[in-house]
């Protein structure tokens, strides 16, 4: 039978569950109900109070909101409590991070411990993580290990996507936005059935935005006027839904990306020693390359994937075939500046000048999954998965002058797998109480071969592999419909990883399996009218063999170490109030606390050119050497807030005119491994704004929008190993768009 509830003569007018999206559309009228919310943070559709784990929700629309001045994947850092992304490598290899767990490796072939979920399928590499966001029906943030159901590399969480679908009506919907420096941003989606049982889903975007920053160094590769900083990102999808009767459902998706733009933009020198604010050498709009030939990036990936879904009455079989195909390749300007001393860029010792030749990636997965039907007292799921990648890489250095040809070329090829079993049960123990556990086995292989080919030869090769169990156990007690009370206990790993960066080191490094062990607790809430809701989270969690990359210090490259021991700690809070008619209000808040735990762990830090201010120095050693132990994670805010605010107001034609604003800010965290006063981040925050008219039926949206509105310049990277270089966000675009629903 049903989890049956009953209802309490009293429910506290608590806040619910993880906070959807700021509404595009009008909020409730006062004594209207909202929608629950619904999730498959456990691989089926859930009410959200009946998930024992912590999830945050953003619908498509708020997406499309936050991304209408040209953002991409890196816009939904601090935009639920405990997610930050991050990259140093422009639109295309983004790095993610829950309750403070991310990985800093700038390399195509890092591993991260959150997972990307696009429609079902794992995206591995992160490269293929940068996928541009567009026609998305909701990104929901798994937090915690999610091990049993989602696999290997989740110990921190997923980042679970999911596009619109196909339905049976035809209907679609468009936006268009432009804005300043030359940004184009526009996002099509449109379901057109063919027959009463095949039905299609065609889904588009076009990002641009025109080169903005001048280069103005005198070199062979500069141009009048403005030299970097645009973009062009061109991403489609295609989704075929075929549904012959009520049994049988199976969708083909095809999806491809080309992009073409500028890399992430370096800054030599804008920080000062012994502080950690933007100097007076900072501008955003001009920077000094002799090298680079202006950072130019390519990507193009491709896509196809096969859902089929037979009900076979009491239970549901899945099969799902992955396969994604991708290339790339970059250039930079690593240090930032001219070399010698010049006004604009300071002093740059030495020229460092890298940049990817060619990468190929393939990747492909198969999981077949077997799921009881319906929300019995006793449900199951059981399932096996396979994942296999193929990555390629040719990198090269220069010699910073902006040449054509490389001084150095160096080839990287890795073969990875992974396979496993896995399961999970729940059981009504009474009306109230519903106990859920589960368990995955895994296999996971990687082997990884490296040669430079140009310059001083080197070769080398590693192999690593490992077998882990992964688990999770949970309550879920329904004090009314209301409100639910739940705790959680998760074992989760990620895999070992094998890392080197050879056309600047003759270092291949490895780390060992990490392993972490989670406990959480947590309400979710809500009035029954569901215009109130509120989440709260507490959780901790302790790592054995953590990995960390330290990067830079004595050079261009990484290198993977395993720590004894980490810890984490943290409150996560989320609220949505709709407390008048047309008046909504939500946001979060988290304070994720995190440790390294291993007195004799050290790392290189700054190069004695960079000279930062190191606060735990190891003397004596004639090594420039920082102890980490007791140091935070790195990229890991100890706080994160979100906050988000709209009103509609209804004309008497039925028309309506709404203002919304959104605000997130990070605070208090270290850009690397060692702890730096130049390096230390006290708080980045930015804010948005959209101003518009609604047609009676919602049909029509049009809007003046900022995004960035107070032009912040936020410290998000730097690099060490050279001089004090730092790289921003992207500057303020204010502009005007439409959005058509039909």
């Amino acid at each position: 039978m049903k989890m049956k509830t009953c209802l309490l003569a009293s429910v506290p007018a608590l806040l619910a569950g993880a906070t959807p999206a700021l509404a595009q559309n009008a909020a409730p009228e006062a004594g209207d109900a909202a929608a629950d919310i619904v999730v498959t943070a456990q691989r089926r559709p859930e009410n959200i109070r009946d998930v024992p784990i912590a999830v945050s929700v953003l619908s498509g629309d708020k997406i499309a909101a936050i991304a209408e001045g040209g953002a991409d994947i890196l816009s939904l850092a601090g935009r639920t409590p405990s997610l930050y992304v991050e990259s140093s490598n422009g639109r295309y290899a983004p790095r993610l991070y829950i309750r403070g767990l991310g990985n800093v490796d700038f390399d195509f072939n890092a591993s991260q411990p959150v997972s990307v979920v696009l429609d079902d399928v794992v995206l591995e590499n992160v490269y293929l993580k940068g996928f541009p966001i567009f026609d998305l029906d909701s990104v929901e943030v798994l937090k915690g290990p999610q091990g049993t159901l989602f696999g290997r590399n989740t110990p921190a969480g997923v980042v679970k996507m999911d596009t619109r679908r196909p339905g049976d009506h035809a209907e679609g919907q468009a936006q268009f936005t432009v804005g300043e420096l030359g940004t184009i941003r526009g996002e099509v989606g449109v379901t057109i059935p063919a027959t009463d049982t095949l039905s299609f889903r065609f889904a588009g975007l076009v990002n641009h935005r025109e080169d903005w920053v001048n280069n103005a160094y005198d070199a062979s590769f500069t141009k009048p006027g403005k030299d970097l900083g645009g973009f062009d990102d061109i991403a489609g999808r295609i989704h075929a839904l075929w549904k012959p009767d009520d049994r049988l459902s199976v969708l083909l998706t095809l999806q491809a990306r080309s992009y073409r733009g500028t890399g992430t933009l370096n800054r030599a020198n804008v920080l000062t020693k012994g502080s950690n604010k933007l100097n007076d050498r900072y501008d955003r709009d001009t920077v000094y390359y002799d090298g680079g030939r202006n950072n130019p990036q390519a990507q193009d990936t491709t896509s196809e994937a096969l859902h089929v879904d037979y009900d076979l009455g009491g239970a549901t079989l899945t099969a799902i075939v992955s396969a994604y195909q991708g290339s790339s390749s970059g250039r930079g300007d690593i240090d930032g500046g001219v070399v010698g001393t010049t006004a604009g860029s300071g002093f740059i010792p030495f020229n460092s000048e890298t940049g990817t030749l060619s990468s190929d990636l393939d990747q492909q997965t198969y999981e077949v999954r077997l799921a009881s039907n319906g929300d019995t007292r006793f449900g199951w799921q059981v399932g096996a998965f396979y994942w296999r990648e193929k990555f390629e890489l040719i990198s090269a250095t220069w010699n910073g002058t902006g040449g054509i040809d490389p001084t150095v070329i160096s080839e990287l090829r890795q073969k990875s797998d992974s396979w496993s079993v896995f399961g999970q049960v729940h059981y009504d123990l009474t009306d109230r109480l519903r106990l859920t556990g589960g368990a995955r086995w895994t296999r996971d292989q990687r082997d990884l071969d490296a040669a430079r080919t140009k310059g001083t030869p080197f070769a080398d090769s590693r192999h690593v592999g490992d077998k882990q169990p992964s688990w999770d156990v949970s309550a879920l007690y329904r004090v009314s419909p209301q409100v639910s009370l739940f705790g959680r206990i998760a074992h989760g790993y990620r895999g070992p990883s094998i890392q080197g960066r050879v056309a600047t080191s003759n270092i291949l490094t490895t780390a060992n399996s990490e392993t972490i062990t989670s406990y959480e607790a947590g309400i979710k809430a809500a009035t029954p009218d569901n215009r109130f809701r509120v989440d709260l989270t507490g959780y901790i969690y302790d790592l054995k063999d953590p990995q960390f990359t330290a990067i830079g210090g004595l050079g261009n490259f990484n290198q993977l170490i395993n720590a004894k021991a980490g810890k984490g700690r943290g409150v996560e809070f989320e609220a949505t109030a709709i407390p008048v008619r047309g008046l909504q209000f939500n946001g979060g808040v988290s304070y994720n606390y995190t440790k390294i735990d291993d007195p004799g762990l050290q790392v290189a830090y700054c190069s004695a050119n960079a000279n930062c201010t190191v606060r735990d120095p190891v003397a004596g050693n004639g090594v420039r050497l920082a102890s980490i132990n007791g140091n935070p994670f790195p990229q890991a805010p100890r706080w994160l807030f979100n906050f988000n605010a709209s009103y509609t107001y209804e004309l008497a034609s039925g028309s309506k005119l709404y203002a919304q604003t959104d605000w997130v800010a990070q605070k208090d965290f270290n850009l690397f491994l060692y702890d730096a006063t130049e390096f230390h981040v006290g708080t980045n925050f930015e804010g948005g704004a959209r101003i518009g008219w609604r047609s009676p039926s919602d049909a029509v949206d049009v809007f003046v929008f900022g995004r960035n509105i107070t032009n912040e310049s936020n410290v998000i990277g730097a690099i060490d190993f050279n001089n004090l270089t730092a790289f921003v966000n992207d500057p303020r675009v204010l502009g005007a768009g439409v959005n058509f629903r039909f």
